[in-house]
């Protein structure tokens, strides 16, 4: 019996002495890690090979064309149900996916899934191809970033349409519970607030969007995925 109240006793020594210690400023501290990359990278699936293969061409299309000097790409596969995370922001010189999130389209796009989409003003519908991101502001949807269309005739109206990426309340898992779908945007790539300004902040003032969907009219059309310098040069 001594030998177990010596033992208590001990215990109880050392538990004064590691509080004794950190408020001190001896003992472990949490320590606010600053803002960076590396800290949102995560184990997670890619896109699938014919998306980002696809992305990819159009990526490296335009950094042969000194459209985009930064290492991200964002990929956004309209092809999948608006149920699941469908978009990516790559680093494509690490090769690291660095955050997967859901994202909705425009309402004359569709419902569950896109199966329509415009260039024209007015439509509510989402655009494909490839932008580059511009510069923020803050205006009805919060913190938003405009993006430019390099697409003649696909995107290209996409700055004059105000196609921003912002934070939307609809884009949630929550509303997916209620309604089935997430909500939608008037042809926004609209992601979740509680991932908005990250990711803006990452992507912003110069990296590349690729909005992917089989549609075998923009398949064809699309410079980029041909890299067809001749049509470039007439941007």
């Amino acid at each position: 019996m001594r030998g177990r109240g010596v033992v208590a006793v001990a215990g109880r020594c050392a538990a004064l002495l590691l509080v004794v210690g950190v408020v001190a400023g001896c003992g472990p501290k949490r320590v606010k890690r600053p803002y960076s990359l590396g800290r949102y990278q995560q184990n997670v699936a890619w896109p699938r090979p014919e998306v980002m293969a696809a992305a990819e061409s159009a990526w490296r299309c335009g950094r042969s064309t000194g459209d985009f000097q930064s290492p991200l790409l964002t990929v956004i596969d309209y092809s999948l149900p608006s149920t699941e995370r469908r978009l990516w922001v790559i680093d494509m010189i690490q090769r690291r996916v660095l955050s997967h999130e859901l994202v909705a389209h425009g309402e004359n796009s569709g419902d569950l899934y896109a199966v329509a989409f415009s260039n024209r003003l007015g439509s509510k519908q989402t655009s494909l191809g490839l932008f580059r991101t511009e510069g923020t502001y803050w205006g009805g949807n919060g913190y938003s970033l405009r993006l430019d269309g390099l697409e003649p005739g696909i995107n290209d109206r996409a700055y004059e349409r105000k196609i921003v990426v912002h934070g939307a309340n609809y884009v949630q898992p929550g509303v997916i519970a209620m309604n089935g779908r997430l909500g939608r945007s008037h042809g926004c790539p609209a992601v979740p607030h509680a991932s908005a300004r990250r990711i803006i902040d990452w992507i912003k003032g110069g990296s590349a969007v690729f909005a992917y969907y089989p549609d075998p009219q923009y398949m064809q059309a699309s410079a980029y995925l041909r890299c067809d310098g001749s049509r470039l040069a007439r941007r």
